[in-house]
């Protein structure tokens, strides 16, 4: 009977198992070992080289760019989406009339695809004939090529992703919000304690572990940005050339396979290393006296 339930329990496992190991744990491997040859993307001879991809990685002044540039994306972008989202969440907080029609115009961007707002984008941002210019040359203030001026490139990509992106942190703050016991936020105002006093000692703590947790799901994501870059600028432009968009033309464009797995490893290695950094403090952050 015991043998008939274990062989039940893994038929049902088993076919979830065996496409976990194909399609994750057989390329992650398999791309390890590509990363210690010379592989190309077509033709030559493949053989083990050591750990020659990974020095050139690191003394390549493109991939020291493209981390700075990479860092200060996640850096900039997470930073706006949480203080901008937990403003919007104690905003919509309360009911009031139309807060479903606002809800859902909100969070319309973080449900299209990022490549398509790329190129939504891309139109809107035009120098020569894009909306954004066309109002503000109406205005009187000027035509800034948002997309071929060096620093503009860099504001663009960072304001489309913050636009797509905050909608997310307003929803996982607001959830953070509407957890906290309205009984606790009674017993402040009986003893009088002012909004700056209930936000600080009441409201921000209580949210922190989910906001955390946002922070934690778009830092990892934001360290893989890839669809907006390539469709506003393109993989070459050394302005927006993140992490992803090194790894796509070393591998594609130059056809360094080996190369481009060892580049994948360490970005992989990256996102790991975040992480674990940002889990370990909201772990401590729990087991911290109230």
């Amino acid at each position: 009977m015991q043998s008939e339930r274990r062989g039940l329990k893994w038929a049902f496992v088993a076919p979830t198992l065996i496409l976990l190991v194909a399609f994750n744990v057989f390329p992650l491997f398999y791309n390890v070992a590509l990363s210690f040859t010379n592989a190309q993307l077509v033709g030559g001879e493949t053989r083990g080289v050591g750990g020659v991809n990974f020095g050139r990685v690191f003394s390549d002044p493109q991939f020291a760019q493209s981390l700075r540039l990479t860092a200060l994306f996640v850096l900039c972008a997470v930073s706006l989406e949480l203080v901008l989202g937990f403003c919007v969440a104690l905003a919509l907080k309360r009911d009031f009339e139309g807060k479903t029609v606002v809800m859902t115009t909100l969070l319309v961007p973080m449900m299209l695809s990022p490549a398509v707002m790329g190129l939504f984008w891309n139109l809107i941002l035009n120098g020569n004939y894009g909306i954004l210019n066309q109002t503000l040359g109406a205005l009187g203030l000027g035509q800034p090529q948002w997309l071929t001026e060096g620093w503009l490139k860099f504001v663009s990509m960072l304001l489309i992703d913050v636009w797509m992106w905050t909608p997310f942190m307003v929803l996982i703050a607001l959830a953070g919000l509407n957890s906290i016991p309205p009984s606790i936020y009674e017993a402040a105002e009986i003893d009088r304690a002012s909004a700056w006093t209930v936000f600080r000692r009441i409201t921000l703590p209580l949210c922190a572990p989910l906001l955390g947790l946002a922070v934690l799901l778009r830092t990892t994501d934001a360290l893989k940005q890839f669809d907006l870059v390539m469709a506003i600028t393109g993989p070459n432009d050394e302005n927006t050339q993140t992490l992803s968009t090194l790894l796509y033309q070393v591998t594609f464009r130059d056809g360094k396979l080996g190369l481009g797995s060892a580049f994948a490893c360490l970005v992989l290695v990256i996102v790991i290393a975040v992480a674990t950094v940002f889990t370990r403090y909201m772990e401590s952050l729990q087991r911290r006296p109230a």
